[in-house]
């Protein structure tokens, strides 16, 4: 099991193909107390590689060597690369409101820490885990490939410092110090807290909104395909790096289609209540500064949150309605790899898991 108390549902058995691309290697997974890093670290391991995992919580994974720490702590770090020929680097802070030094910390200093630390060790390959969010100015993306990570136009203080942590990675890329950028695009599946359980947790609340038309076209990636993405990437740094590719099912839906199937999958009513686009934007401005100060006491009391997070931000109303999906070719062919786990298996999936809770 995960940190998160749920198994994605992968091992060695159930990716041959990618498997039997993998050498015996000595791989150190940052993060790996959350559903991305533990499913990777438990498929890395079950195929026969030597692994360590560096998170603050145990991970869970069998077979793996636990290091308890932060990226931020330079000890701790020196401690879980002691070996290592690889790396993927998962742990980050992830949230959508906050402090910004609370996110320069992890997802930059810490991210240097870690780049400067396995350089000294020989590490050979770097997996870098992104986020789209760091291409991503608040517009519609139509069909393109990863665009250079700009901590200066990235909306909100994770997509900045994001940005900011792939700029690091990829300027550290040499021939014997390989790094391969990953962007996963809106994660879902079963044991997700970051965005399905709280779709399914707010709408049952009745505070789901769909925002403007609910039209716009939006890829995303479950999970498990998320997991067999990273682990290609292990093999794939052999050959491609330098460079940063952005993940997803490839199959893109109406956002509001998407929210609706999540919620319903969740066993929750069907969001009914639409906010026009634009007021969601200034209206989550509003709220973000006022949560950050907590004026009126919004923070303290948790007004009108069930997660300890601002039940609006700029971001997410951008991230909601606007359009984003990617072109996915150079993805599949630098990883040889095609998901394997379509939106409606998936959607099954997540059914099945909030039945069985």
């Amino acid at each position: 099991m995960s940190g998160f108390g749920y198994d994605v549902g992968l091992d060695a058995a159930g990716m041959p193909d990618l498997v039997e691309r993998l050498a015996s290697r000595r791989v150190l997974v940052t993060g790996a107390s959350g559903l991305l890093g533990a499913g990777v670290a438990r498929v890395l391991a079950d195929a026969g590689n030597d692994v360590t995992t560096l998170q603050r919580r145990p991970s869970g994974v069998p077979g793996a060597r636990d290091v308890r720490g932060s990226v931020t702590d330079p000890a701790a770090v020196e401690e879980a690369l002691t070996g290592a020929d690889t790396v993927v680097h998962v742990a980050a802070k992830v949230s959508v409101s906050g402090p910004e030094h609370e996110y320069e910390a992890v997802n930059v200093e810490g991210t240097r820490i870690l780049l400067h630390a396995a350089q000294r060790h020989g590490v050979r390959r770097f997996v870098h885990v992104s986020s789209p969010s760091v291409a991503h100015a608040g517009d519609s993306i139509v069909g393109e490939g990863a665009g250079a990570a700009s901590p200066e136009h990235a909306r909100g203080p994770y997509a900045r410092t994001k940005a900011a942590g792939e700029r690091l990675a990829l300027a550290a890329d040499r021939d014997d110090f390989r790094v391969l950028v990953l962007r996963p695009h809106l994660m879902w599946g079963p044991g997700d807290l970051q965005l399905t359980d709280r779709i399914v947790q707010r709408a049952r609340a009745g505070r789901m909104p769909v925002l403007g038309t609910g039209a716009p076209l939006v890829d995303t990636l479950y999970t498990a395909n998320a997991v067999e993405a990273v682990v290609a990437a292990v093999s794939a740094a052999d050959v491609h790096h330098g460079e940063a590719l952005v993940v997803t099912n490839g199959e893109p839906r109406p956002v509001g289609e998407l929210i609706r199937q999540i919620a319903l999958a969740g066993g929750a009513a069907e969001p009914e209540r639409r906010v026009p686009a634009g007021l969601a934007r200034r209206a989550g401005a509003l709220i973000e500064r006022a949560w950050e100060r907590d004026l009126f006491g919004l923070r303290s009391r948790g007004v009108g949150s069930d997660d300890g997070e601002p039940p609006l931000t700029e971001f997410l109303a951008e991230q909601l309605s606007t359009a984003h999906w990617f072109d996915q070719r150079r993805t599949r062919e630098v990883l040889s790899w095609t998901p394997t786990v379509s939106i409606d298996e998936g959607l099954h999936r997540v059914a099945a898991y909030y039945r069985d809770r």
